[in-house]
């Protein structure tokens, strides 16, 4: 549970990091690669434990890839709906759907 924590804090960073610039685009791009920079700082400081942790813990290298890309469209999601005002369409749903499924087979064991 604390690697899915460390992974949703990260993926918030990160989210930022690489997108939060796209409201101000008035603003220099040099400026928003230094700051998206010093913000990824923080991701980093984040993900790396959580890997860490979920790898000692016994997830391999695949599932916690697997894990933090779910997560990082959840992160997402809800950036571009409440902080990019971007519309929701049907097709995401699908699309997280079949992440899911990516998921469950990427942890089941016969």
């Amino acid at each position: 549970m604390q690697t899915i924590a460390l992974l949703v804090a990260s993926n918030v960073f990160m989210t930022f990091a690489w997108y939060g610039h796209l409201k101000h685009t008035q603003a220099p791009l040099w400026q928003a690669i230094l700051l998206s920079w010093g913000i990824a700082f923080f991701e980093y400081c984040l993900m790396v434990p959580a890997n860490r942790l979920g790898y000692q813990n016994g997830m391999s290298g695949f599932q916690l890839k697997i894990t933090q890309e779910v997560i990082t469209l959840i992160v997402f999601a809800v950036f571009a709906i409440f902080y990019l005002k971007e519309p929701f369409h049907w097709r995401y749903l699908v699309s997280f759907a079949f992440l899911l499924g990516a998921v469950y087979f990427m942890f089941f064991k016969k």
